[in-house]
């Protein structure tokens, strides 16, 4: 079978392809590699307290897991799925319940726990959903460690009996409400000023953030209007959210607000909207907060990581600033671990996964747009203003579905295209095909002096992509 974990973790569609036993076995089988890595270490036993106020103790002797979710109603049976396993194992569980993925990141590494588990498809439709393991510190896992939590759980999947602990053995599972208010807080206590004086209309995508988001706001001083705010279990990244852009447009004219901000399912990704309603994406985003972080003397080596998908104006607007720029596979974990490796603070990619490593251990939506509006109300400036330091060159994303796109290297139907492509645009574009990471298709992308030549050469690709690999 094919590797089980992409570059966000495990996904499908929910009760077909990940279902209650994969949930569990993955689970399980997490707790005993992970559980390899955590032999040794003395647990940090902070004092939690629950929704009463009751402290809330475990044994001590036992690893401790943090346990998030976002709120598709498939979230529900993969919780306890999830539960289930990681106690069966001798693991502690803190559940959290609904929170952003960057919420149960921190948490996992502010409380001390020996791993994080989030169910969430992120972006994807509602009928899918996925699971994202953490690490002690609340670190995204390297794939060494997701392959090898793939091969035990493929080793036990086919009837190697688990080593399973009994009597006080067994992991016990407590609620811990209070991840709410200690992330919320986490995020006042990072900004660098306060967002009085700020109209901020706020997308939640009907998704983990939906809480979270307009608290944080609000407590910062903004003038908050949410929509996208009421997640019902069915109705997550439905037309709302930062994949479907236009309810924010509308909604920052007509309530004259200052800017939008519009979130995934799970909050880990962060797009805005300026006052007359332009889109503001994920490499303008870097491009502010580049800058921001300079002027603070807080861009440690001078340098924003970005992807290979960052547009070509990003790039020159760095160059001209006279910001390095490194630039990774993509996918924000691949962003991750270049900062982590040379010790940069600032990376992210062009669909609006940011990661200000001094605050937060992955892309983190909700932190992403409060640090966008500081620096608004610090400049005193509109954010079309401070989006001008760099110029999108046109950019089109054809998504080839229903295709092979593990032969998207080795076909020479397509090497042949690309090349074509290559010299028609010459130095003034660019061409970049590649399979995604977290769904059936390929992805082609054209950068271009205009946006005609763009499409052009895409479509032509895109027509390429799904005679060659169909």
């Amino acid at each position: 079978m094919g590797r089980l974990f992409g570059t966000d973790g495990v996904r499908g569609v929910a009760n077909a392809d990940l279902t209650a036993e994969m949930a569990l076995g993955l689970s399980v089988a997490a707790a005993h590699v992970l559980g390899e890595e955590m032999s040794g270490r003395s647990p940090v036993r902070p004092e939690w307290r629950s929704g009463d106020g009751r402290a809330v103790t475990f044994e001590g002797h036992r690893p401790t897991a943090v346990v998030g979710r976002d709120p598709r109603a498939s979230g529900e049976f993969l919780e306890a799925a999830v539960v289930a396993g990681l106690a069966s194992a001798g693991v502690d569980v803190l559940r959290v319940g609904v929170l952003p993925t960057p919420a149960v990141a921190y948490l996992t590494g502010a409380l001390g726990a020996d791993l994080g588990v989030m169910l969430s498809a992120s972006h994807n439709p509602m009928p899918d959903n996925g699971i994202k393991f953490f690490a002690r510190g609340g670190h995204k896992l390297a794939d060494d460690l997701e392959d090898r939590i793939e091969s035990v759980y493929e080793e036990h999947r086919s009837g190697e009996p688990w080593d399973r602990p009994t009597g006080e053995g067994v992991g016990r599972v407590r609620t811990y409400d209070e991840g709410f208010d200690n992330y919320v807080a986490h995020l006042i206590g990072v900004l660098p000023n306060r967002l009085d004086g700020l109209k901020v209309v706020l997308d939640e995508a009907h998704g983990a953030a939906s809480r979270v988001s307009p608290e944080a706001f609000a407590r910062a001083g903004a003038d908050v209007v949410t929509i996208g705010a009421d997640p019902d279990g069915l109705n997550i990244n439905d037309n709302c959210g930062s994949t479907h852009l236009d309810q924010l447009r509308a909604a920052v004219v007509e309530h004259g607000a200052d800017l939008g901000i519009a979130h995934d399912g799970d909050a880990d990704r962060c797009l805005a909207v300026d006052a007359k309603g332009n889109d503001v994406d994920g490499d303008q985003i870097l491009a502010v907060l580049a800058l921001a972080l300079r002027e603070a003397d807080s861009l440690r080596k001078n340098t924003v990581v970005a992807t290979v998908m960052s547009n070509l104006g990003f790039k020159l607007a760095m160059e001209r600033e006279g910001i390095e720029l490194v630039q990774t596979a993509v996918g924000d974990r691949y962003v991750l671990e270049s900062m982590k490796s040379e010790g940069y603070a600032l990376g992210g990619e062009q669909s609006g996964h940011v990661i200000i490593l001094d605050h937060a251990t992955t892309g983190d939506g909700t932190l992403t747009g409060l640090m966008l509006a500081a620096r608004m109300a610090a400049t005193g400036r509109s954010l079309a203003e401070l989006v001008s330091v760099m110029d999108r060159l046109p950019q089109v994303l054809i998504n080839v579905p229903d295709v092979d796109k593990s032969r998207v290297d080795t076909s020479p139907e397509l090497a042949a295209a690309v090349a074509d492509a290559e010299r028609e645009l010459g130095s003034t574009g660019r061409v970049l095909l590649r399979p995604s990471g977290t769904e059936p298709l390929v992805r082609v992308m054209v950068e271009a002096a205009d946006t005609d030549q763009a499409r052009s050469v895409a479509g032509r690709l895109a027509d390429v992509v799904k005679s060659a690999l169909g």
